[in-house]
């Protein structure tokens, strides 16, 4: 009887110590709990625009039978976002003038003389900000003073911030907005062929931006 309670004891003990098959198939079975994923990285910074992926168009209406449009390519300058208090967020643009394009040569050498842009005596055009109101998520009103053929005035851009994250060719924070706004031409001098030609112009801007460093 002796032996026969020793032996029990001997399997109870064995049986506590030592984890049946099943139950160490089960601990093989449990995973290390996963790292939490990693914050996105933060996008503020500057950035310098992407002249072959930014654009400025523009549309006016001809006699009320048609919408003609335009743009300027090559846009240059900087964005600088502050993703943590984006009212601090900066935009400065410069456009060359003589870079219009209509798809018409004639009309696009008429586009450059002293009767609309004088590109010769006006080579350039500038937009800097002075507010950033964000209004969305991904959304805000820039309002700027615009400089057209000397002559500096206020504009407010509808902005829209399309996609952040690495280029996967550059290997670098990218950044693509969408913009708008309407203006009257003649505010800045442009007043040649109105009202034929609509003093009412709509603006659109496509914009990329790689940071600068």
């Amino acid at each position: 009887m002796k032996r026969l309670l020793l032996s029990a004891l001997s399997v109870a003990v064995l049986s506590y110590a030592v984890p049946s098959h099943a139950a160490g198939q089960a601990a093989d079975r449990v995973m290390p709990a996963a790292a939490p994923a990693a914050a996105p990285a933060s996008i503020s910074g500057v950035y310098n625009f992407d002249p072959s992926h930014t654009h400025i168009s523009w549309t006016v209406e001809h006699m009320g039978y048609s919408h003609f449009n335009g743009k300027f390519a090559n846009a240059t300058g900087t964005v600088t976002l502050d993703e943590a208090h984006p009212e601090n967020s900066k935009l400065n643009v410069t456009v060359n003038t003589s870079d219009i394009v209509t798809g018409v040569p004639k009309l696009d050498d008429h586009l450059k003389t002293e009767q609309f842009f004088n590109v010769i005596k006006f080579p350039t055009a500038t937009f800097v900000s002075d507010k950033v109101e964000p209004t969305g998520k991904d959304t805000a009103k820039i309002t700027g003073t615009l400089t057209l053929l000397g002559v500096s005035k206020p504009v407010t851009l509808d902005v829209k911030l399309n996609k952040s994250g690495e280029h996967p060719m550059m290997h670098k924070n990218w950044v693509g907005f969408d913009a708008s706004t309407t203006l009257k031409r003649s505010d800045w001098g442009l007043s040649y062929g109105i009202p034929m030609v609509s003093d009412e112009v709509k603006i659109e801007i496509e914009a990329e931006a790689g940071a600068a460093s």
